[in-house]
């Protein structure tokens, strides 16, 4: 019996580590015999994959990228990549690099064997105690719920989409674990509608938010210990039902051809709903403004933070610093992106009032614009040297960051900041430095916006929702308030008396300048149906004894393109189906415009 204990001790110590460690064991063939269903950290080791497979960094994407340079927010200088392949047009159903069908279907495979065998009588989490023994139980269940409903949403993220001939389409539900007798059932299967999707989504959230804690913050408790940050919580479900419900009223997401059972206002009313219930039940408290201490601390997870992973290393520097500094200069933010960010007063920067200078573009500009990408006479690095990205007109050479010093150079004349850390000397040569990083997968701001996006649709910038609180304008002069640090907002005020349409615009270029590089954009555009085939810009810059001349930062004069985007026709808005999926089941239905 002595024996026994010890050996149990082991298997907690190692089964309850914290999630951000990858757990075994993966998918094998034993699953169903004694030995996984009697040993919790076998059976957890099952759960487990599912954490594992969520992207750990945000430029997961094809060999390493951020989403956002398939969009007008950057241009890569990686040309081999798929998502630069898919930025022209090469976005197909045997290469796309969004594909994530076999990842979730893996992980609802997972998820489902736990339910049906992981919480049985047969296994014991906590031998001392038949309390907590329940407790770990609950939170398990409820976590299995989260994982189920988090991979569901990222298939409907990407293949959510109309076909053909109108219908609203999401992915095959799977809630059950599938042996080799269901095989032909599974193949028979269909798609079932964007609407079905949305409600099973919403009901394993629901069922999460019952049995989850808020939070982790019980130090040496067996349960929810700080030790388990990382792990899913009340405040994450309660967060991604909001970008559920969001995402369901969107307009590239509404059925043509049958009447819903609900009208997109009441999904817009449903979605207000959802984030005004986040914040209050979800006790997320007030929206903070993002800095870079709060995305570069090692010390504790922020609040603003309600489902992330972390890395310590030093990829995004290696691959996104500039090339002098030991990068790749990977990533190259567009001047779109950058004149998307407003002056310091709030006003756009082609508007008089902002007294914005295309010769002195970076002054007195919204601070997000400084977290978010490296311009030409900053440093790169914590007391380092500024930045040259210009060419020396007298000396016939550009300089050691502008494009042409090396082949790796930005091509758009900005380098990446967000998320990057600015340790010095962090890649120099036999004394390569790691450093700790965040990756937020749900946000305290998204929250905000979703729910003052939802409340304007619904009921206008100055309506407030049923069962809701605020109004759009609200929401957006508080965030703006804190962002821009200013205590009143005339171009705020001015295009709440417009209405709808025009403040619609403003929230989704606060959105896009708020969660740049956060991979949000992409999928922001899509769901909108924005255009997608406008060309990337960037800046020049020229060096003479006479001072810097800027090319390209005066949205009323010439302008500089440096790539085009081929996004040629409506079927971009969404994703083909996996070619083998097609192929596998006839019964798909596959997305509008990729029959061909």
């Amino acid at each position: 019996m002595k024996t026994y204990k010890i050996l149990f001790v082991i298997l907690f110590i190692i089964s309850f580590c914290s999630c951000e460690d990858v757990l075994e064991p993966r998918i094998e063939n034993s699953y169903g015999d004694e030995w996984t269903w009697t040993l919790p950290s076998k059976a957890q080791g099952v759960l487990m994959n599912a954490y594992s497979d969520i992207p750990g960094q945000f430029d997961h994407y094809s060999g390493s990228n951020f989403l956002d340079v398939a969009t007008d927010n950057a241009v890569l200088n990686d040309f081999g990549s798929d998502l630069y392949t898919m930025s022209q047009g090469g976005l197909t159903a045997f290469s796309n690099p969004l594909q994530n069908w076999g990842i979730a279907y893996n992980q609802f495979r997972n998820i489902n064997l736990f339910l049906e065998n992981g919480l049985g009588e047969n296994i014991i989490y906590y031998l001392a105690d038949e309390q907590i023994d329940g407790q770990f139980r609950m939170r398990l269940k409820g976590e299995a719920h989260f994982l189920r409903a988090w991979w569901g949403m990222e298939l409907l993220k990407v293949y959510g989409g109309l076909t053909d001939d109108g219908e609203a389409l999401g992915y095959p539900i799977i809630t059950r674990s599938i042996g080799e007798s269901d095989k032909l059932d599974v193949e028979s299967q269909s798609r079932n509608t964007y609407e079905e999707c949305v409600a099973q989504i919403i009901s394993d959230l629901d069922t999460a938010i019952a049995y989850l804690p808020f939070a982790y913050t019980l130090k040496g408790d067996a349960v929810y210990s700080d030790a388990e940050v990382g792990r899913a919580t009340q405040k994450a479900a309660f967060a991604l039902r909001s970008r559920v419900y969001t995402y369901a009223a969107s307009p590239a997401f509404q059925p043509e051809s049958e009447e819903s059972a609900l009208s997109v206002e009441q999904k817009w009313i449903r979605a207000a709903l959802a984030g005004y219930t986040a914040v209050v039940e979800g006790q997320l408290g007030d929206y903070s403004a993002l800095s870079e201490k709060l995305y570069n601390d090692v010390a504790t997870t922020p609040d603003e933070f309600l489902f992330r992973k972390y890395h310590n290393n030093r990829t995004l520097e290696l691959r996104n610093l500039p090339p002098y500094l030991l990068g790749a200069g990977r990533t190259c933010p567009s001047q779109n992106l950058v004149d998307a960010f407003p002056a310091a007063n709030g006003y756009p920067i082609a508007r008089e009032e902002a007294d914005y200078d295309p010769q002195n573009p970076y002054v007195n500009r919204d601070p997000r614009l400084l977290l978010t990408v490296y311009y030409n006479g900053i440093p790169a690095e914590e007391d380092g040297r500024p930045l040259e990205i210009y060419y020396d007109v007298e000396k016939g050479k550009p300089g050691l960051d502008a494009p042409g010093y090396n082949y790796q150079n930005t091509r758009s004349g900005y380098y990446l900041r967000k998320w990057l850390s600015r340790k010095p000397e962090m890649l120099k040569v036999g004394e390569l430095q790691n450093d700790f990083h965040q990756h937020a997968l749900l946000r305290r701001a998204e929250i905000y916006f979703n729910w003052a996006e939802a409340s304007n649709e619904a009921v206008g910038p100055e309506g407030i929702a049923p069962g809701t609180d605020r109004s759009a304008a609200d929401i957006i002069r508080d965030i703006r308030k804190k962002t821009l640090g200013i205590s009143t907002d005339p171009y705020l005020d001015e295009v709440v008396a417009q209405g709808k349409e025009a403040f619609r615009k403003l929230i989704q270029n606060e959105r896009r300048i708020e969660f740049a590089f956060e991979n949000h954009r992409y999928f922001d555009m899509r769901r909108w149906k924005m255009p997608l085939n406008e060309s990337v810009r960037g800046v020049k810059i020229e060096k003479t004894s006479d001072g810097i001349q800027f090319l390209g930062t005066n949205p009323d004069g010439e302008l500089i393109e440096i790539e085009k985007r081929q996004y040629n026709g409506e079927k971009y808005y969404y994703s083909p189906l996996p070619y083998a999926e097609l192929i596998r089941n006839p019964h798909l239905k596959n997305n509008r415009g990729w029959n061909k």
